[in-house]
């Protein structure tokens, strides 16, 4: 069965589930969850990833008849997880609580270390890495979704402006737009950080 999936075209299981086979769904699914959860683990947190790939199944199913047939499945499905990440960050930027004390003063002393001459020397050792991850969680949280998605997938991921661009449903120059502006809002909030 499994090498009889592997024969057989996304275009021919989405034709199979557009004529009334829902059943046939699953084989998308079984060919795509590998890559459905590497997208979304990257994405959102540990902890909500497996819903959140859930949820992007969903929209792909509802979203199903829609797709044109133009361009690879993959890079459509891709599309619409990325988005599920998205409204993810939405929810939870919409939903945050501010803490009382958003930064602890050991992340404020790793951070004025990262400015000092000495950073690269400071960068090396792995509790620091682990700290300069957690500072850009936190700041990254502060910014908002579309300004978050963005960062990452240029800055994080090493995608352009145009694979970005093209997996958000955005033109060109509303990424290079958005990215620009969102690292200023990133310097911001680090500069804010080290004033304290």
């Amino acid at each position: 069965m499994r090498n009889e999936n592997l024969r057989v075209s996304d275009t021919e299981i989405i034709q199979q589930v557009l004529s009334g086979d829902t059943n046939a769904f699953e084989s998308l699914l079984t060919r795509y969850k590998g890559l459905v959860s590497n997208i979304v683990k990257r994405h959102v947190p540990f902890s909500e990833a497996e819903e959140v790939a859930q949820n992007s199944f969903i929209r792909v199913f509802e979203a199903l008849s829609t797709y044109k047939g133009e361009g690879e499945f993959k890079q459509w499905l891709s599309a619409i997880t990325l988005r599920s990440c998205y409204d993810y960050w939405r929810k939870a930027y919409r939903s945050r609580e501010i803490p009382m004390c958003s930064l602890t003063e050991r992340h404020r002393e790793w951070l004025e270390g990262v400015i000092s001459d000495q950073s690269e020397s400071v960068l090396q050792k792995k509790g620091l890495q682990r700290e300069a991850g957690e500072l850009l969680d936190w700041a990254l949280a502060k910014l908002s979704p579309k300004d978050r998605m963005v960062v990452e997938l240029v800055y994080l991921e090493g995608l352009t402006a145009k694979e970005a661009g093209a997996l958000l449903g955005w033109t060109l120059s509303n990424v290079k737009v958005r990215v620009f502006r969102s690292r200023k809002r990133l310097q911001r909030i680090l500069a804010e950080v080290i004033k304290r």
